[in-house]
């Protein structure tokens, strides 16, 4: 699974540190999600997802293999 979530926390002029702090994890933990190390749960995709207003798919795209 891949993600645009560094692109929408850029678009939203966030460091990693604030949306850990919007959302309730580590900065660490957004860390390892951005460099596609971590997947989220999906009660934590939701979370992101809602923060930025979009839908979960925009933000976490499955692989096409």
């Amino acid at each position: 699974m891949k993600n645009n979530l560094k692109v929408y926390r850029a678009m939203h002029n966030l460091t990693q540190e604030e949306l850990a702090d919007k959302i309730g994890v580590t900065r660490q933990t957004i860390i390892a999600i951005e460099s596609d190390k971590y997947l989220p749960s999906l009660g934590l995709a939701f979370k992101i997802s809602r923060l930025f207003k979009v839908k979960v798919e925009d933000i976490f795209i499955e692989n096409e293999n």
